[in-house]
């Protein structure tokens, strides 16, 4: 019974760790977003109330899953921990800062290409937040292991995560095409091309991200 309580506890820790791995990443993005936009001038890419839209649906749907997350392997291989190690370490600060610029660089560049292409503000800023929050969804699985692969064994092991990221499709589809939202939101139901944007952003986020942990595992031994 001791050492069941002792893989909960780590896998309990684990899972923390993946929360704080995954939130301060994306809102990291979003306020690179807007502070680019304030020192450059610019308009807005994304409004404060869709910031709060996408960090609402995103903490209740994304960030939940993680805590669901089962055992790692080789969990209980792993040497003890200091009582004074800090639960951000180097390499969660390096990741945290490193994503926060990749998705917020994707969402902005989506947005000024947008812009190049004289669409409708309403427009270009919903195709910024769905580059946003897609980004957010791709970098989820990222999350679900901090240094392996999150390709391979174990991927369906947690049915949670591809609920959440089902649930948030049809959220952002309801953000996207329902007249209500668009009023309140100030959004624009966008043609089905432009969908293809968030799509390559969000893949794009999942494998530069996979090449990350590869290269960082590589120089750390």
């Amino acid at each position: 019974s001791i050492v069941h309580a002792v893989e909960e506890g780590r896998t309990v820790y684990d899972n923390l760790r993946k929360t704080l791995l995954f939130l301060l990443p994306t809102n990291g993005a979003e306020a690179l977003v807007l502070m680019a936009a304030i020192l450059l001038g610019i308009v807005m890419p994304i409004t404060p109330v869709q910031v709060l839209w996408v960090n609402m649906v995103t903490a209740v749907t994304l960030a939940l899953a993680i805590s669901f997350e089962p055992m790692e392997e080789k969990v209980m291989k792993r040497p003890p921990r200091k009582p004074d190690e800090p639960i951000l370490g180097k390499l969660f600060l390096w990741r945290i800062a490193f994503v926060s610029f990749l998705i917020g660089g994707f969402t902005f560049w989506v947005y000024n290409h947008m812009q190049s292409l004289e669409v409708e503000l309403e427009t270009a800023r919903t195709v910024a937040v769905n580059t946003l929050v897609a980004g957010q969804l791709f970098y989820l699985f990222n999350c679900r292991k901090i240094k392996l692969p999150s390709i391979g064994k174990g991927f369906f092991n947690n049915k949670y995560a591809f609920f959440a990221a089902g649930a948030l499709v049809l959220l952002q589809m309801f953000f996207v095409y329902t007249p209500f939202m668009n009023t309140f939101f100030e959004t624009a139901p966008i043609e089905t091309s432009f969908w293809l944007y968030p799509l390559v952003a969000g893949l794009a986020v999942f494998v530069i991200v996979e090449i990350e942990k590869f290269i960082v595992g590589k120089i750390g031994g």
